[in-house]
């Protein structure tokens, strides 16, 4: 008996084996088409974007291995917010990419003034094939200071989605991940469309 493949599963079969993401696919494209009075959108479709989330602040994390990535960010005064999706030539590699943030996290060290640090942290989160909680904080002393970042990034077949929001965070708590978690979760059911997920 012959399969029939309906336009839906096509359309996700080439754009997998094509290593494509289509304009649209992220969450929050809709929103960057739309003009906003309090801060700027943007959409790439650069390859080599730098990652939403970058430790050593110098070069970009999770670059090698990559086959094409989807960025949305939004800038406001106090209000920074990343998409990303992006694919590599293997899950293998994904994971590796996941693993280099990782490493970053354990070897860049605080980035100091006189007075203030800034500090990165990382916690496993069960999301996805993998996924990495990732919170960046200004501190003076042991006190958690106003300003930060927090990351979700999760890992499923060859593909890494990243939703990141910096502003103005107090002091971390678990909390603080719940919008980029659901964020997270919405895209991963939808991944397998353009990802090789088996």
């Amino acid at each position: 008996m012959a399969t029939v493949m309906t336009p839906a599963l096509a359309f996700a079969s080439s754009s997998a084996s094509a290593g494509a993401i289509p304009p649209g696919f992220l969450l929050y494209e809709k929103a960057a088409e739309q003009k906003s009075v309090n801060g700027m959108w943007s959409v790439s479709q650069a390859k080599d974007a730098k990652l939403a989330v970058n430790p050593c602040y110098v070069g970009s994390p999770a670059a090698a291995g990559r086959i094409a990535a989807r960025t949305v960010t939004y800038v406001a005064v106090s209000d920074q917010r990343s998409e990303q999706v992006i694919l590599y030539q293997s899950a293998k590699a994904a994971s590796q990419a996941l693993a280099d943030v990782r490493k970053a996290l354990v070897r860049c060290p605080a980035i100091q003034t006189s007075q203030t640090a800034y500090r990165y942290s990382g916690s496993p989160l069960a999301l996805g094939d993998e996924g990495l909680a990732v919170t960046g904080q200004l501190y003076q002393g042991n006190k958690a200071k106003v300003g930060g970042e927090r990351v979700v990034l999760t890992r499923r077949g060859n593909a890494l989605v990243v939703y990141a929001r910096s502003g103005e965070w107090g002091a971390p708590d678990k909390t603080d991940f719940a919008h980029q978690t659901k964020d997270a979760q919405t895209m991963l059911a939808k991944i397998c469309q353009v990802a090789r997920c088996s």
